[in-house]
């Protein structure tokens, strides 16, 4: 097994908040290192010529942990992530069951190696799931969902994200559009528009999300009306863990 696993960062999903509606049963996807499950890599690269590799899933808890491990083909359409189940990589067990203080090795395993022409992405989504048995529970329950980005390599090297910024406005808002003409995805964090004032706008502090190999990706974002009036925009950004500037087209 020759797998390279990194500590990257990890999708978002469902915002914590959403997870206090009122209801018996709540649903939150969280960052993978975040509330009771451990997850270690949060990130998972696998070589072009690696059939495997592995998750290490830790419980630190104080009661066993129940739950499902589910792959889905992950890939972007119309500026959106989409999530399609797949075979191409399955993981082993589905079913998880770990003691308090202990730890369980998921294998996620590929069921055609072989060489890919571009860089591949799945998403690793852990459920937990209710104690088998257990007795119903008044107020609410929430039940936490971690997702774990995988990328399988291609053969040739697919080089570095090459990136195009863009930003365009509604009727009421803005939307930054990013374009990945690279073979490999770009990672995107602490974004923040420069003017040529030298004013700076802030997206966000932490990650907003992924652009694909050759795919785009659309956020809408919060700017004020005006802030295409002071000459040519630049961001600046975090991409893949390193610094980097380019210049915004405004459409």
């Amino acid at each position: 097994m020759s797998a390279r696993r990194n500590g990257g960062g990890i999708w978002r999903g469902l915002v914590a908040s959403a997870c206090a509606a009122a209801s018996t049963w709540s649903l939150c996807t969280l960052p993978a290192q975040a509330a009771t499950l451990q997850i270690s890599p949060v990130m998972v690269d696998i070589s072009a010529d690696a059939n495997a590799t592995g998750i290490t899933l830790k419980n630190p808890g104080e009661k066993p942990l129940f739950g499902q491990v589910r792959v889905f083909r992950w890939d972007q359409a119309n500026g959106e992530d989409t999530l399609t189940p797949t075979q191409d990589l399955v993981a082993s067990p589905p079913l998880i069951q770990i003691a308090a203080h202990a730890d369980q090795l998921v294998r996620l395993v590929r069921t055609a190696p072989g060489p890919n022409a571009a860089e591949q992405g799945y998403r690793v989504l852990i459920d937990e799931l209710p104690e088998p048995d257990a007795a119903p529970t008044s107020g609410v329950t929430i039940r936490l969902r971690y997702s774990v980005p995988v990328f399988v390599e291609p053969a040739a090297d697919g080089g570095q994200p090459r990136l195009s910024w863009h930003l365009s406005r509604d009727a009421q808002h803005w939307m930054l559009r990013v374009d990945n003409a690279g073979g490999k995805r770009a990672q995107i964090a602490a974004v923040q528009l420069i003017d040529h004032a030298g004013n700076a706008y802030p997206i966000n502090k932490g990650l907003l999300g992924y652009a694909l190999a050759g795919r785009e990706r659309h956020w809408q974002v919060t700017l004020p009306d005006d802030v295409a009036q002071n000459g040519p925009l630049r961001v600046r950004a975090a991409v893949n863990s390193l610094p980097a500037e380019a210049a915004v087209a405004i459409e």
